[in-house]
Parts: C-alpha cells; structure tokens; sequence
C-alpha cells in the first residue's frame, strides 16, 4: 500500500511538473533601430502589429545608430535612411545580408515656419538669401545624417552650395532640423516631405527636382543578433508588407524603387 501511495505521489508530482517544464518565457519584444523620419510612420504601424510582441522603437541619426550598434548596442532592426549607411553597417558585419530589403522612399523640400510670409521660394542664390536674412538654414550633418548629404548633394547640383554653405546650422538628424524651423529658430530648412507633412508648424515652400540628388531609399535589414530571433524577423516581415504599407503611405512615403 505504501508503495502504491508513493508511486501516485510521483506521478501526480510530475503530472502537475508538465505545464511548468513546458512553459517558456516569453519572446522577447524586437528592438528596433531606425531613422528619426520613419518616426511617425513606424510609430503608426507598430501600433497596429498584432503578429508578435510589441517592438521597441529608438530612433535616431542613421550613422549615429549604426555606431551604437557597433558598440554593441542590442538592435534586432535596423532600418536607415539612405544605402550608403547600411552598406557601412553590412560592411562591419553588423547585420545579415540576406534580410536587407529596400522598402521607402521620399522627398526632399525646403520648408519655412507655417507663418512665414513666403508662399514659394526659387532655386536662386538672391532668393535664399533674401529669405535667410540674419538667420541660418538648418539640415542634417552634410557628412553623416542621410538627409544632410542629400541636401548638399541638391545644392551642389543647382549651383547653391557656396552660396548657402557659410550659413548652415547642421543638426545631428534631419528631426532636429525640423524643429529649428517649426520653433521659428531658423527661418528655412531642409527636410524630407515626411517630415513637413508631420509638422503643422512649417510649410513647403520649394521641393528639390529628384534628379538633383540620388534616389532616397530606405533600407531595412535584421541584425546579426535579430537574425536568430523569430520576433525580429516577423516584425521585418509586417512592414514590409501590405498590411503595414498605408501607415507609410499615409505620411507620404513612397515605395523604393
């Protein structure tokens, strides 16, 4: 009889073990690194992920990200503004090949603060700097934010880099330049049509010809570390599909071509 009382204690014991040496922890939330203009877009979308948990979301400089995550920062995305900052990321190994997808693209405009007297302002050196007067012409670091090179490649192109050189205020992603202008600090700037099209402060008052600088892409790509994580990899998935796409479409996104 004791035996018996012994042996159903052991299998009712390891009956009820079952579900707990089952259980797993939870997948852990995707980090996900990516430039300061998809803020608005990706912040849509992520709301609206139901495959997954939900990601995390830092935003930031696209080179300035790719440095953080050299120095072993824990992104499993990493999405950039441009090709050339995620051909820098791939070229330290700091993400998988395979999964670099062009997914956006966008504008490049000028804007002024919304209460700005100025409707329209001309590709001409007179006019950029009747319009400046005292005051700077806020963009992104010309030699490491996506937007800031696009700029100047712009104004190198239309024969207005000389001209405006002297009087930049070069900010450390194209979002802060974006708030010089909307707080009316600077009163013009250079910025993606996203980015206006997010700030009811300032308006479009010139857009750059799209032949004047190299297609703005967006590359995303999962990380090394984001390779071997299921989470990761779906949430890549999502929004580069059409579930997510209108999040982009609707803060004026383009698809990359």
């Amino acid at each position: 009889m004791r035996a018996r009382l012994r042996l159903s204690f052991i299998v009712v014991a390891a009956l009820i073990g079952v579900p707990q040496a089952r259980a797993q922890a939870p997948a852990p939330a995707p980090l996900v690194f990516a430039a300061a203009s998809l803020k608005s877009a990706l912040d849509e979308a992520a709301g609206a992920y139901a495959r997954g948990p939900a990601p995390r979301l830092n935003y930031g400089g696209s080179l300035a990200l790719v440095r953080q995550i050299a120095q072993g920062a824990p992104a499993d995305v990493f999405c950039a503004a441009d090709a050339e900052t995620m051909d820098e990321a791939q070229a330290q190994g700091l993400i998988a090949p395979a999964s670099r997808r062009d997914l956006f693209g966008n504008a490049l405009v000028v804007v002024a603060p919304s209460n700005a007297p100025m409707s329209e302002l001309p590709f001409a050196a007179e006019a950029f700097a009747q319009a400046l007067g005292e005051g700077r012409l806020a963009a992104g670091h010309v030699e490491s934010v996506p937007a800031g090179r696009y700029a100047r490649e712009a104004l190198r192109a239309l024969g207005l880099w000389e001209v405006v050189r002297p009087r930049l205020a070069m900010t450390e992603n194209v979002r802060a330049a974006l708030v010089f202008v909307a707080r009316g600090e600077a009163p013009l700037g250079i910025v993606y049509a996203t980015d206006a099209f997010a700030e009811p402060r300032v308006k479009i008052v010139a857009r750059f010809p799209a032949s004047a600088h190299a297609p703005i892409v967006y590359p995303c790509a999962l990380t090394k570390q984001g390779a071997a994580r299921p989470p990761a990899r779906a949430f890549l998935d999502f929004i580069a599909s059409e579930e997510a796409w209108p999040a982009f479409a609707r803060q004026g996104f383009t698809r990359a071509r």
